[in-house]
């Protein structure tokens, strides 16, 4: 996974703050856990297709909020441009 995840500055966790940030074409990368709801992902791996955004499946939830420092876990996260 991507080490700048874990910067602050260069990162937007959450379904709805990523897919605004997409929407304001700020997202370079977006990451989305596999075991997450699918309700949740799925618009966002949608959005991803539309806008030629690369998009990664990572294994768990619990892995991506650690790789973006929270102490809770993430369905999905994205690295800013």
């Amino acid at each position: 996974m991507h080490e700048a995840l874990a910067d602050v500055d260069r990162r937007v966790v959450g379904t709805k703050q990523l897919l605004r940030a997409m929407d304001e074409g700020r997202v370079a990368h977006v990451f989305v856990a596999k075991d997450a709801d699918l309700l949740l992902t799925k618009r966002v791996v949608d959005r991803c297709d539309a806008m030629n955004i690369p998009c990664t499946e990572v294994e768990s939830m619990e892995k991506l909020g650690r790789a973006c420092a929270i102490d809770v876990k993430a369905a999905a996260a994205g690295l800013l441009r």
